[in-house]
């Protein structure tokens, strides 16, 4: 069982930056891949980011490249998500989310609904 809890989300104006955080729960963290979703009001929830085990790979979906970078510390159960250069259009609740399954890419490419755990959600507002 893992347990997770996000914070640092909030308002920000266009161009600024945010640093989100997971603290995950639990002694089997660094057995999932972990990823950073977000929800923008009427959408899916897309996956934004992810970080393998080891923190060895790295996923980003293109609106996000270059702009957020996604990093782990296994030894404090703690995933982040820097954004920088925020955009109006990247205004939604941002998730972390565990997930495992086969390699890398696999549960990358799996669906919202097949990750393991979820945190509550933290909201992410910019302002143009």
């Amino acid at each position: 069982q893992v347990q997770l809890v996000e914070s640092g989300g909030g308002l920000v104006q266009a161009g600024g930056s945010l640093r989100l955080s997971c603290a995950a729960s639990g002694r089997t963290f660094s057995a999932y891949v972990m990823g950073w979703f977000r929800q923008a009001p009427g959408k899916e929830r897309e996956l934004i980011a992810a970080i393998s085990w080891s923190g060895s790979s790295t996923h980003y979906t293109d609106s996000v490249k270059g702009r957020f970078t996604i990093s782990r510390d296994n030894a404090k159960n703690t995933v982040t998500l820097q954004m920088n250069s925020l955009k109006p259009e990247d205004t939604a609740v941002y998730y972390c989310a565990a997930g495992s399954g086969g390699t890398f890419t696999a549960v990358v490419r799996q669906r919202p609904e097949r990750y393991n755990y979820w945190g509550q959600g933290t909201q992410v507002t910019v302002s143009s």
